[in-house]
């Protein structure tokens, strides 16, 4: 009986030599990073009677969100989406809108759209011409002139020329120079189609010669000779403008008629998600090493794609094409069938699968750890199962705050009422583009010094207080939402991190598990720590505003020759990305030191950065190993779903093939499936990041707080104990 217990005391001091040797092994000095936790017999978990904290914090973004209702309701009031949706006549009334006298009248025509510069005059409603609505857009080349000499024999020349009159002119004998004076009716007209709900030169081009209905000359009211060059340089870069749209609307039809399988695809991936993450539960290291392999392999049979479509087309004559000569192409086909495409793609899959090879070689040892720890998840996991369905109420959150952004900002742009301009042919003309009014345009003195001068619709804006700070309150608009949807992930993960922590700090799992850990963490997140989700929040949100102004900046600085501002530019543009990164990593794991104290932010960040520095080591090889396992998972679910719908989509499995539908671009669908997959993998897997890391706190925390004796025992679980004796 003695031996019996001189060998249990001798075991329990080995225990004890070795947990503090496990102390000792990440521990940084304390006075760099504070003094390690010290012994709470009453400390057994998520603290339950908690207060409010950062309190003035959560005053402020209670306010916010009331100005952000108001600022909505505001730009509610003052905008109008059609001003978005419809385009606007010289005279301000909108084309196709149901109601008016322009119901039937849903495209926008120029008078003289050679005065036009650019599309980007055209779609603003800046153009200095007279436009109208009207139901179609020319279909012949006409002159006003030729019109009056046909009338005279055939009545019907006026009837189709004067649709494209102003309405209520009906004078077809009024001479050619009062009338474009007055600009009753346009010069000319040719023929044209509707693009945008405008009408636009419709160009051909025939034997690599741009035409017109056949035409690459003709003639206006004038008699003077004009070319469809000067037509398609009025309308500078609309041929690319029409070629997106095509490629657009192939686009759309290939989700149309494959968005049965596109849901399919998704739901497949939802399914191999959840079979993963319940098969950890019994299978975690059979089936990590499974992912690994099975990312290592569908690397490889990528590479080996490539390399037997660059062999085939190395023979294939005109197949060596260099990328660059090929320039940007409507058909992605084009590029599918250069042989340089597919050795670029070989390259950046080899480095890949090197990347992969090597961080497995080199962290074997901390890689089967991870696959331990990642275990010890799985088991938590399975006790609270609640914890997965989370990310549908952040998704929802999520789509509320794009909506509501996305309509203020519609609403936002819309706002203001119809501003009109001077518009006038001679560059002489002082009172060009100065504000008038139509009403009383024509009783001014401007018509007398500026011939043929007009006062034409411009854009939608004002004088106001409120119209002179629309930019401005875009600038809000966009900060408000980044705001909160940071404070809906943050809410997230304290919620997820309070669950994990409670199963953590139960003595007997799990009968001391609280009931509906999920909900409660909710509920105490919710209550207590808005104000602290809303710093951490507001931080981050702050960083990210002032990235997508330094992105602005450099898309304004593109054209520019100053290489000290681009150099500038793109250090901060790297600086301020690492503190964004920086502040993700902090602000999670303050988040997890507030769902287990309940302090305030500053201090919770302060002890989860002094907690990760005084085990350091750890850290940076098992924390962050197990995040690349899971990195390593959802490539697998959207790499093994892509290569399904890659099949599915080329109609190479032969008992859907006929079902299939023949698309323009099968890389739209099949890119869509692959990132909706590795999205969906992302939310399910984030749940079990978010465990793990709550788990590693914790320990830990366990660590500094305990020394496995019966006086200070561990809350660690055995598993778990083992696994990081080893870290």
């Amino acid at each position: 009986m003695s031996q019996s217990n001189h060998r249990v005391q001798t075991q329990s001091k080995r225990e004890v030599s070795v947990h503090a040797e496990m102390a000792r092994k990440s521990e940084v000095p304390s006075a760099y990073y504070g003094e390690p936790r010290k012994f709470d017999p009453t400390f057994r978990g998520p603290v339950y009677n908690r207060g409010c904290t950062d309190v003035l914090c959560c005053v402020l973004f209670i306010i916010v969100i009331l100005g952000y209702i108001a600022l909505g309701t505001v730009a509610w009031i003052h905008g109008d989406p059609k001003k978005v949706i419809y385009p606007t006549d010289s005279t301000g009334q909108f084309c196709g809108q149901k109601g008016t006298p322009n119901a039937k009248k849903n495209i926008l025509f120029y008078f003289n759209i050679l005065k036009c510069a650019s599309p980007s005059v055209l779609i603003n409603l800046q153009c200095p011409t007279t436009q109208m609505c009207v139901s179609k857009c020319p279909d012949r080349f006409a002159t006003y002139t030729d019109m009056q000499l046909l009338n005279k024999f055939n009545k019907s020349h006026w009837d189709y020329y004067k649709q494209f009159c102003k309405p209520g002119f009906n004078n077809p004998k009024k001479s050619v120079a009062q009338v474009l004076r007055d600009e009753d009716c346009p010069s000319m007209i040719v023929p044209s189609r509707p693009f945008l709900q405008r009408c636009f030169p419709d160009f051909i081009t025939r034997n690599g010669t741009l035409t017109v209905a056949n035409k690459t000359d003709f003639k206006d009211a004038m008699d003077t000779a004009r070319s469809v060059s000067e037509l398609k340089d009025a309308a500078n870069g609309i041929t690319g403008i029409l070629e997106a749209k095509e490629v657009g609307m192939k686009i759309v039809e290939d989700y149309a008629s494959s968005w049965y399988w596109i849901v399919m695809g998704l739901v497949l991936a939802l399914i191999i998600s959840l079979i993963f993450l319940l098969l950890l539960r019994f299978t975690a290291g059979f089936l990590l090493c499974f992912i690994i392999i099975a990312v290592i392999l569908l690397v490889a049979y990528g590479i080996w794609h490539c390399y037997w479509e660059f062999s085939s087309l190395r023979e294939t004559p005109g197949a060596d094409v260099p990328i660059s000569d090929i320039g940007f192409q409507t058909d992605l086909q084009v590029y599918l069938k250069l042989s340089q495409t597919w050795l670029v793609f070989m390259i950046m899959l080899s480095l890949t699968e090197v990347s992969i090879v090597v961080m497995l070689i080199f962290l074997r040892k901390r890689v089967r750890i991870a696959i331990a720890l990642l275990k010890e998840g799985s088991k938590a996991i399975s006790y609270i199962m609640s914890a997965l369905f989370y990310p549908i109420i952040t998704f929802v959150l999520l789509v509320i705050c794009i909506f509501y952004w996305a309509m203020t900002a519609v609403f936002l742009a819309s706002s203001g009422s119809a501003v009109y301009k001077v518009a006038s042919s001679h560059p002489s003309c002082k009172y060009a583009n100065m504000t008038c009014s139509p009403k009383n345009f024509d009783g001014t003195n401007i018509t007398k010094q500026c011939p043929g001068a007009q006062c034409l619709f411009a854009f939608y804006g004002g004088e106001s207080l409120y119209h002179r700070y629309i930019f401005i309150l875009q600038i809000c608009n966009l900060f408000v939402f980044l705001w909160l949807v940071n404070f809906t992930i943050a809410l997230g993960q304290c919620t997820i991190a309070g669950a994990f922590a409670s199963y953590y700090w139960a003595k007997k799992k799990p009968a001391d598990i609280p009931p509906c850990p999920v909900f409660s963490s909710f509920i105490r997140a919710i209550w207590y720590h808005t104000g602290s989700l809303a710093f951490g929040s507001l931080l981050l949100a702050v960083v990210q505003l002032i990235r997508v102004i330094l992105e602005y900046l450099d898309h304004k600085l593109k054209g520019a020759h100053n290489v000290l501002a681009r150099f500038l530019l793109c250090c901060l543009k790297c600086c301020f990305w690492c503190l964004e990164r920086f502040i993700r990593f902090m602000n999670r794991n303050a988040y997890i030191m507030i769902a287990i104290y309940g302090r305030n932010f500053c201090t919770s960040a302060r002890e989860a950065f002094y907690l990760l520095m005084r085990n350091v080591v750890r850290v940076a090889v098992l924390d962050k190993v197990t995040d690349f396992l899971l990195f390593l998972g959802k490539l697998l679910v959207a790499g093994s779903v892509g290569v399904i719908a890659f099949l599915l989509f080329t109609r190479k499995i032969p008992f859907v093939q006929e079902e299939v539908p023949v698309l323009n671009y099968y890389c739209v669908p099949l890119l869509t499936v692959i990132f909706g997959s590795y999205l969906i993998a992302h939310s399910f897997f984030s749940v079990y990041a978010m465990c793990v890391d709550t788990l590693f706190l914790c320990f830990c925390e366990d660590l500094e707080r305990n020394d496995g004796t019966p006086a200070k025992p561990f809350l660690m679980s055995p598993g778990l104990k083992r696994i990081l004796e080893r870290a």
